[in-house]
Order: C-alpha cells, then structure tokens, then sequence
C-alpha cells in the first residue's frame, strides 16, 4: 500500500483530482462535486503509464559491491600465505581476481546479465576459495607434492574460465567495435 503512494498511477490520480476540485472552486461542477473528483482521479489513474520494470536492484549493487570485497579479501590471505603456496599461484589468483573484479566495477550491466553474474558469483565464492582452501589446508610437508600441481592447474583452468567470462560480457562491444572497423572501411573505399 505505501507502495502505491508514490507511484506514477497515484500521482496521476491526484492530478485528476486536483483538476476536479478546481472545476468545483470556479463553479463548473455544481453539488456533485465529490463524484467528480473522484472520477477524475479514476481516470487518470488509469490512464497513467505503469510502473517502469527495474531488474537491477541495488540488491545487485550491493552484492557486485560485497563480491568485490571477498575477492580483495582472498587476494590478501593468498599474500599472506605467499611462502606455504606453490610458485606462481599467488598471481594466478591475482589474475583471476582482475578480471572478476573489473565485471564487478560495472554493477549494473554485471547484474543485467544472469548467466555471467551466475558465473562471476559462482567463480568468486566457491570455485576460488575452495581450490586455495583446500592446498591451505593440507599439511605442508604432504601439499608440496602432488596437491601443488592440482593447484596450478585449477588456478590456470579457473584462469581460462574468468576469460571466458569476460568475452560474453564484453561480447556487444567487441561486436560494435567490429562493427565501426567495417563502417570506417566502408566509408574510406567509397571515397
């Protein structure tokens, strides 16, 4: 109920009403003024465009923003323990985390988009962390043997993932990138 107060139907409803209530002060409508006003505002309620659809809730701003903050939080226990991880695995998840966190910059287009804010949410909070948790919590002496390599080679597969990602969200302007070569093209040959 509260809802509607402020929605456009209402407010254009009121503006009917309004308009019934002047056409009672100058003396256009005489005793029935009440029913006017009241069929003004029914009018124009109707009449009023309806609500705009909105699929991008700050609930998803706060969350791309929340998701962010995970992965900077990630990236900061992985630094501090550099020295128990194998080689280059602290910038593999560096890597992947760049490239989470830059989908995550763009708040709503991120969240216009189920299947990549699926798979962005789905890379951050369980794929990443559950392959560096699992090496972290294995006995040191044991993880520097065969668990390193899996390590590395989930990190490079999650790498390849996060790239995959990428490529849908910025598929449309890749396309429109593409789109402008040709264009340029087009119009230096018909010069």
């Amino acid at each position: 109920m509260i809802g509607y107060l402020g929605s456009t139907k209402n407010l254009a409803g009121c503006v009917g009403g309004l308009i019934g209530l002047a056409l009672y002060l100058t003396g256009v409508v005489g005793g029935l003024w009440p029913l006017v006003v009241a069929g003004l505002y029914a009018v124009f309620a109707l009449l009023a465009p309806p609500e705009r659809v909105r699929l991008v809730s700050p609930d998803a701003v706060a969350e791309a923003g929340q998701l962010r903050a995970d992965l900077a939080s990630l990236v900061d226990k992985v630094t501090e323990r550099a020295q128990r991880m194998p080689g280059s695995s602290v910038d593999g998840v560096r890597r992947i985390a760049e490239v989470l966190e830059d989908l995550l910059s763009r708040p709503e287009r991120w969240a216009a988009n189920p299947d990549v804010q699926h798979a962005v949410t789905r890379l951050a909070r369980t794929d990443l962390p559950l392959s560096v948790e699992t090496y972290l919590n294995l006995p040191w002496w044991f993880a520097a043997k065969r668990p390193a390599d899996e390590l590395l080679a989930q990190l490079e597969l999650l790498e390849t993932e996060a790239h995959r990602i990428a490529e849908r969200f910025y598929a449309g302007d890749v396309h429109q990138q593409a789109d402008h070569t040709r264009y340029l093209r087009e119009r230096g040959e018909s010069a």
